[in-house]
């Protein structure tokens, strides 16, 4: 499970490191595609694939919004390996549709690790209505 936030540089290549603390259970490949509230989500390979399992079942061609979803989600996404450095390459569509220019935030999401660049998380975390007490609020029903 991967939990925690972490801050990194992202270098003039598009490296970013991940953190050692990910490193292990991430395997050694692993997915990026776009996430959503435009940060990058990141999947192990077997999480990946049980994802992929759901997205496939769902996607009937008869329903736009699975087709849609289907295609944005697998369309973005690469197959991705860490260097001996611990980093990972980040195209530029990729860091384009997170706005990552140098700065960045490595979050520990659970089954995901997420990547965000500092202005996108600093409005997040920012944002009057996503404030802890006002979620837990909202989920309730979800027996958390």
């Amino acid at each position: 499970m991967f939990i925690g936030e972490y801050q990194h540089n992202m270098d003039s290549k598009g490296r970013v490191m991940i953190p050692s603390k990910f490193r292990d259970e991430l395997g050694a490949v692993f997915y990026v595609t776009k996430g959503m509230e435009n940060c990058l989500f990141i999947y192990e390979e077997e999480e990946w694939k049980a994802l992929a399992n759901k997205i496939n079942a769902a996607n009937q061609l008869s329903r736009k919004e699975a087709r849609g979803f289907a295609r944005l989600f697998y369309a973005g996404a690469i197959n991705a390996e860490l260097d001996k450095q611990g980093r990972i390459l980040i195209p530029a569509n990729l860091r384009n549709y997170a706005g990552i220019e140098r700065e960045t935030y490595i979050l520990g999401v659970g089954n995901r690790i997420e990547i965000w660049s500092k202005e996108n998380w600093d409005n997040y975390v920012n944002d009057d209505d996503l404030n802890y007490d006002n979620l837990t609020d909202k989920i309730m029903d979800l027996n958390i």
